[in-house]
């Protein structure tokens, strides 16, 4: 069984939007499993995570929110994607994939002198 990891700072915000973007409107808990899921359960979202990054995000103006009833008809906040949201997104997508391709470079050399 896979150790969990935890989730770096900064991405957690991403996750989340990508993930509304990808499913529409979910709540939290349909949220934090969706990112369990997909990390193929690497990664672990509890509340005390999530909510202050959704919080922070609704605040932002990037997902808005309201109430509606759950799956299990039970009462649940439902977070979607704003139009400044999807900007967010393509903003930090551009930014983690120039991140990872700079990390990327120096994980591939080889003690070589450049």
């Amino acid at each position: 069984m896979s150790e969990k990891t935890e989730v770096w700072q900064g991405t957690l915000a991403l996750m989340i939007l990508k993930t509304l973007e990808v499913l529409g409107p979910q709540h939290g808990y349909g949220i934090a499993r969706r990112i369990e899921q997909t990390s193929l359960d690497l990664l672990s979202i509890n509340q005390g995570t999530l909510y202050p990054v959704l919080l922070k995000l609704e605040q932002e103006g990037c997902i808005a929110s309201e109430w509606g009833a759950s799956e299990n008809n039970r009462k649940a906040k439902f977070y979607h994607l704003t139009k400044a949201g999807r900007k967010q997104i393509e903003s930090e997508a551009r930014q983690w994939k120039q991140t990872t391709e700079i990390v990327g470079r120096f994980l591939d050399l080889k003690g070589e002198a450049q």
